[in-house]
């Protein structure tokens, strides 16, 4: 497995904040980059179920998480955080183009990629320890090393900066809206927020009009800037007692959307329901099943 040393990075199948696949001429890496609103088209590929480590990336009332696991059929492992873990919006899957990653050598990414993040500190794991390195030769460790090594520059490429020490703003994205991508709804009683959704690209929009709880009662702590932001550069604006999308905004998820909409911490997964009534959730997993191979 030996590593050259030339970063041609190059990507495919996607924008900035769709699935993507980076690759790095001369690397034997390979890594799908995919937001959860794209599970079944990421997990269809064959190159999701060879044997590798992952980072799931996301956010729960605390602020920003992260998780850092591995195994020998990834496709699977991630299968089972969509059940078990909430927080996540998007995912990383680190594999070798020809699979020849095995047990001990993503042992040993794994551990080496929890000490870099704990001792960098930008991003709080939902791991509950640090697991032991496994005993490798010193040529395989050096691999792993050298794997490591460009690893961390292609991740930043992808927007992940948990490993490195200073970390790239977000910019607001407004965008066009899909009138044929599914739609989602969002309605409090309470607070008298009335929100439709597109999922487009892998891209969770709020569409233009929906109308957001409105200042008052609102927790900030959570999406205060990214509501004063919205607020300075218009797309919303105050209506009476609500704040109206005056154009369609792209978030990265559905709990990201349900937070702005709501005014606090939500699962956003739970409370948007298509027409019918179907949590996202439950729709999310009707996609699923059956997945089919594609090359």
């Amino acid at each position: 497995m030996a590593q050259g040393r030339s970063l041609e990075l190059f990507f495919v199948d996607g924008n900035p904040s769709g699935m993507q696949t980076a690759e790095v001429f001369n690397w034997t890496g390979h890594v799908l980059y995919f937001p959860r609103t794209q599970i079944a088209q990421a997990l269809s590929r064959a190159g999701a179920r060879h044997t590798g480590v992952y980072v799931l990336l996301g956010e729960d009332e605390t602020g920003p998480r992260a998780y850092i696991g591995e195994g020998e059929d990834i496709a699977a492992r991630i299968r089972s955080h969509d059940v078990a873990k909430g927080f996540w919006t998007h995912a990383a899957l680190i594999t070798t183009q020809a699979n020849n990653l095995h047990k001990a050598h993503v042992k040993y990414l794994e551990s080496r990629l929890i000490e870099d993040a704990r001792r960098i500190g930008r991003m709080p794991l939902d791991n509950a320890n640090t697991p032991a390195r496994p005993g490798l030769s010193e040529a395989a460790r050096a691999n792993m090393e050298e794997f490591l090594e460009t690893l961390f520059i292609v991740l930043p490429a992808l927007r992940i900066d948990m490993f490195e020490e200073r970390a790239r703003p977000e910019p607001a994205v407004t965008v066009q809206m899909d009138a044929a991508a599914p739609q989602f709804f969002l309605r409090s009683a309470k607070s008298g927020a009335d929100a439709r959704a597109r999922l487009v690209n892998g891209e969770f929009i709020v569409e233009q009009g929906s109308l957001a709880r409105g200042r008052g009662g609102r927790s900030t702590l959570l999406n205060g800037k990214l509501l004063e932001e919205l607020l300075r550069v218009g797309v919303l604006v105050a209506e009476g007692e609500h704040l109206r999308f005056t154009q369609s905004y792209a978030f990265s998820s559905p709990s990201g959307a349900s937070d702005l909409v709501l005014g606090y911490s939500s699962n956003g997964r739970q409370l948007w329901k298509t027409a019918s009534g179907q949590r996202y959730e439950e729709w999310e997993a009707s996609t699923l099943s059956p997945l089919k191979d594609e090359d």
